[in-house]
């Protein structure tokens, strides 16, 4: 079997501009609300976010957060940062090209530390967490979500299960691998644990709605606006419309030839970091 798991964070070519007008709308804008409303109920003068990709987040923390609040947007891709900064924000941020594993920010820098489904790419995550901690004030608070398990998200279900029709000797694993692959609130904890947190953390399951105006776009959005396209094109570069094609009769099938409307459900964790 194929295992493109080297290649899970890596976002590259035409995808960054897919993911922004395809999976931000169906996916991440909901969460993105969420997680910058949670980070302006903390009154924080100075605010990182890691794993920032095409800005969904970015661009609520602009807007949910006074002018006098700094935020600093970074990511390990800098196309997705290009893609960002094409897009803009509200009031100006700024955008750093940082590896989560090795943050070029002195420590204690910031008050609080966002993530919007960044922490499953993570290739080492207590190492990830232990910088995390270290560039957070005593006081602050880290906030980050993460996908729950792919059953609980119908569109990414059911493109896994089309694609592993397509490619019945190899299945493509990607969304279950890599974005729902990091859902076990004692791993997420533990793993925490050994970044330095201290405290406890506190666990939400955040359900919502994903919506579009038919199969096709959710279709190409996981098809080709994620890493699973790496995956596809690894096993036949010629395949990727006809797997495009799989997963929106798939998802035809199952919500209807017109608009449709299926489950997402997340996690979202906040743990403070301890005063000295």
């Amino acid at each position: 079997m194929t295992d493109r798991s080297d290649n899970d964070s890596t976002f590259v070519g035409s995808i960054p501009q897919i993911y922004d007008q395809y999976l931000v709308p169906l996916i991440f804008e909901p969460y993105a609300i969420d997680l910058a409303a949670r980070v302006a109920r903390l009154a924080a003068a100075n605010v990182l976010e890691i794993a920032a990709g095409t800005g969904v987040v970015t661009r609520r923390l602009a807007l949910e957060l006074p002018a006098s609040v700094a935020i600093t947007a970074s990511d390990l891709n800098q196309p997705m940062l290009d893609q960002a900064a094409v897009i803009g924000t509200s009031r100006p941020v700024s955008w750093r090209q940082a590896d989560a594993l090795q943050l070029p920010f002195a420590d204690q820098s910031f008050d609080a530390i966002v993530c919007q489904f960044g922490a499953m790419f993570f290739p080492d995550k207590p190492r990830a967490f232990a910088e995390t901690r270290r560039v957070l004030k005593p006081g602050g608070a880290f906030i980050f979500n993460v996908w729950d398990c792919l059953e609980t998200n119908d569109f990414a279900m059911t493109a896994t299960e089309a694609l592993a029709a397509v490619f019945p000797k190899d299945p493509p694993r990607f969304m279950a691998r890599t974005p729902h692959g990091y859902h076990d609130p004692g791993a997420i904890r533990s793993d925490l644990a050994a970044g330095g947190f201290a405290q406890a953390a506190t666990i939400e399951t955040v359900g919502a709605r994903s919506r579009a105006a038919s199969a096709r776009i959710p279709a190409i959005a996981y098809c080709q606006g994620t890493p699973l396209r790496g995956e596809i094109e690894t096993r036949d570069p010629a395949k990727i419309d006809e797997a495009t094609t799989a997963v929106e009769s798939a998802l035809a099938r199952r919500f209807g030839t017109a608009a449709v409307d299926g489950r997402i459900q997340a996690l979202v964790v906040t743990v403070g970091a301890t005063r000295v």
